[in-house]
């Protein structure tokens, strides 16, 4: 039988800065590119089309470029298991590359099911580092120090004249069971996101070269951060982008003075963004449970309609609605309206993270597992280690959208309110609203919740459960875990 090397693509949808393709090259064996969909995947609580759909097209650009080398990523929808144990039926499989991944369950299942497969199939599985994570360590000493010499190092460029690809037949690929890819990832969305790494290097070559001069002053704006800010989340959450090549990518124009502050800030969000991965790397249980197990205690009985108001965006509260409808048509929102959001279900709403966690999942089209998780958690407070931040929605909404334009957008039923009424329509008068086209409770829902005696509530609550003993001894086993004393992180 042939033999062969196989390069496992994962969340790294791209073909430079990219390891384990480089070493399979440097191997000087025949090299078999894969993707599988996996159908556990694709049904898992957190999945939807939006994320196949910016795959796929990630999948279409990296095959238009490889077509000149004569090869392609074979590109299956069935579990990983089943297509490894007819490759290694039909070839002499010698070595599997991939870069690690930290996944949610149903991909940290997977790995160690096929870890178990290669070995017995004597195959050697090696994965490569990404983002500066690193896999089995028991506390944060000199963490910082080796993601700063991650992002230094040389970018890992693949020479694709001098590998040696081997394609597989079409009757090879015939015999294996599998389920058509969805005509509707086929479909463009206009107003999301397009996958592939062209793609993401305009939108990163046009935010060091100009946009980036709005970065700190809209990275807060509802509006203005759809510019302002980079827009490279969902390149980076699904590879078409490296951490490595966008961090040094804004080390060029810091050494020519170019928007020094803006971008040595953005840069610390990269680390930061890092950080949460590696968080969630260290202890992915997060996903279903508290991270602080003392908040167990907090009970928070499960209201569903005061969830689907929130999911639907119809909560009464404009800047609340106003972000979740505007998630559900384009994926995508600054960091503070995605905090707000999970601020207002868990506190003035008053219902656990787990109701609303795998939502918005859905709707992130930059959906990254390390970073949701142990973020959503800070936001809702049960972290027993982080400053409990009760978004205002009104307050927000008259400092960061004061014209009303981001509400007005995305809720046209409020358009022809006023800059001054828009951000608490329920005091509208009568006849107010009859001059402004809106009956609030009929196009317009009234509030959901009274929202100062919400958040005072939770507020109290919160308090109290951060002295309790199992809340306080929990919080010193994270800071030991997580942290490095008097540094961050």
């Amino acid at each position: 039988m042939q033999k062969v090397n196989i390069v496992w693509f994962k969340r790294d949808l791209r073909l430079q800065d990219h390891e384990p393709l480089a070493a399979a090259i440097k191997e000087g064996l025949p090299i078999i590119l894969i993707y599988c969909f996996e159908p556990s995947l694709v049904r898992a609580s957190q999945s939807d089309d939006r994320h196949w759909r910016f795959v796929w097209q990630s999948l279409e650009e990296m095959n238009k470029d490889l077509a000149q080398f004569d090869t392609k990523v074979h590109v299956f929808f069935q579990e990983v298991l089943p297509i490894f144990q007819h490759l290694s039926s039909n070839y002499q499989v010698q070595h599997v590359f991939s870069h690690m991944e930290t996944g949610i369950q149903v991909t940290y299942e997977r790995d160690r099911t096929m870890a178990d497969f290669f070995v017995s199939q004597g195959i050697v599985w090696t994965e490569f580092q990404q983002q500066g994570v690193t896999r089995g360590r028991k506390d944060r000493e000199n963490w910082s120090k080796d993601w700063y010499a991650f992002m230094s190092r040389p970018t890992c460029e693949p020479d694709l004249h001098m590998a040696r690809f081997f394609t597989l037949s079409n009757n090879f690929v015939r015999e294996i069971e599998q389920t058509p890819i969805s005509e509707n990832w086929k479909t463009v969305q206009p107003n999301m996101q397009k996958g592939g790494e062209s793609v993401g290097r305009k939108y990163m070559d046009s935010f060091f070269s100009d946009r980036v001069k709005n970065y700190n002053r809209h990275i807060s704006k509802p509006e203005l951060s759809r510019k302002g800010c980079s827009r490279l989340s969902p390149y980076l959450a699904w590879g078409n982008l490296s951490m490595r090549q966008v961090y040094q990518a804004a080390e060029r124009p810091k050494k020519e003075k170019f928007q020094v502050r803006n971008l040595t800030n953005f840069q610390s969000r990269l680390r930061w963004h890092c950080h949460f991965i590696q968080k969630f790397e260290m202890e992915c249980q997060m996903e279903f449970r508290n991270v602080n197990r003392g908040f167990d205690e907090l009970e928070k009985a499960y209201d569903e309609k005061k969830v689907n108001a929130w999911k639907e965006g119809r909560t009464g509260y404009p800047l609340v609605d106003a972000c979740m409808r505007c998630l559900q048509e384009t994926g995508y929102l600054n960091f503070r309206m995605r905090a707000m959001l999970v601020s207002f279900l868990t506190h003035h709403l008053w219902q656990d993270w787990r109701t609303g966690v795998d939502h918005l999942a859905r709707l992130f089209l930059d959906f990254e597992p390390g970073i949701h998780y142990p973020q959503f958690q800070m936001q809702a407070g049960v972290t027993g280690i982080n400053t409990v931040r009760i978004y205002n929605p009104v307050k927000q909404s008259q400092d960061h959208d004061p014209d009303g334009v981001f509400i007005k957008k995305w809720l046209p039923e409020l358009n022809y309110v006023p800059a001054s009424l828009i951000h608490e329509p329920w005091k509208l008068t009568s006849i107010e609203q009859d001059l402004y086209q809106v009956r609030i409770g009929f196009e317009y829902p009234a509030p959901i919740v009274e929202l100062e005696a919400a958040a005072r509530f939770a507020r109290e609550n919160i308090w109290q459960a951060q002295k309790l003993p199992a809340v306080q001894k929990e919080a010193e086993r994270i800071l030991s875990k997580h942290t490095v004393p008097n540094r961050w992180p």
